[in-house]
């Protein structure tokens, strides 16, 4: 640039010096000076990016990962591992029968949630607080309530209390009274059915007996036997009475009657 602008300033004394005319050097000056600074501007000024330049995009995010440094260790623990201040602390709870001789059903607040035994109570986990607690034998059914509380074991034995209101857990036939009458021997036979179902029940019992024969005059054993069915409805008991009769002949004696079958249909 400092070249131009002497060569300029020279040319233009030059031209004064010789005579010509002023109009003509000044428009000549004008157009070298606007030439050079286009110049002087073009090497100076910066080169364009191009914009349609591709760029490689940068990961700038960072995923979570689900695990937690441990203030004072060097370990990670995992946040899923921790339990969640919303749910509830638990205690736990043991019920049993006691050798009550039946597999029952347990109700906890009206969802049954296993089966306890004569030999096997049952454990369970429960959320802190009141529940209710049913086991049932067939239609009777014996209720108590519990309180668990975290880190301390409950206990609920039923065993006793289903005894006084049901002392047959299964159907059963039993005789509760025998006498003599006229020439034989009563039996009465009480049928329960503790099921939550009608049941026609059917007994057969024997005794044995000893006599004096008519024909011979000498004294024999025998035996008898006799049997009787009823209808016995859910929940319920019934008795009745069957006759065993002897043989002809005197001085009867008699053995306790027993049971020696039992059945039982829907």
């Amino acid at each position: 640039m400092n070249c131009i602008s002497g060569f300029v300033l020279e040319c233009c004394l030059i031209q004064i010096i010789n005579g010509e005319f002023i109009m003509k050097s000044v428009v000549l000056l004008t157009i070298l000076i606007f030439v050079g600074c286009i110049l002087t501007a073009g090497c100076v000024a910066q080169p364009k990016k191009d914009i349609n330049a591709s760029v490689t995009p940068t990961n700038a995010f960072i995923p979570f990962v689900n695990a937690t440094t441990v203030p004072g260790s060097n370990g990670t623990f995992n946040i899923s591992n921790v339990t969640n201040a919303s749910e509830k602390l638990k205690g736990a709870l043991r019920i049993s029968i006691s050798g009550y001789p039946a597999d029952l059903p347990v109700t906890i607040d009206n969802q049954t949630v296993g089966i306890v035994t004569r030999d096997k109570p049952l454990d369970l986990m429960l959320d802190e607080g009141n529940h209710s607690i049913k086991v049932c034998v067939g239609t009777k059914c014996e209720n108590d309530f519990v309180t668990i509380a975290f880190a301390k074991k409950a206990f609920i034995d039923f065993g006793d209390r289903l005894r006084k209101v049901v002392e047959f857990p299964i159907p059963t036939v039993r005789i509760i009274e025998h006498y003599r009458s006229g020439d034989g021997v009563a039996v009465v036979v009480e049928f329960i059915n503790p099921s939550e179902d009608d049941l026609w029940m059917t007994a057969e019992a024997s005794v044995g007996y000893s006599f004096i024969s008519d024909r011979s005059g000498q004294r024999v054993g025998e035996s008898t036997r006799g049997k009787t069915f009823v209808k016995v409805g859910a929940g319920e008991r019934m008795t009745d009475t069957m006759h065993l009769y002897f043989a002809d002949g005197t001085a009867y004696m008699f053995d306790p009657p027993i049971l020696i079958q039992f059945t039982m249909t829907k």
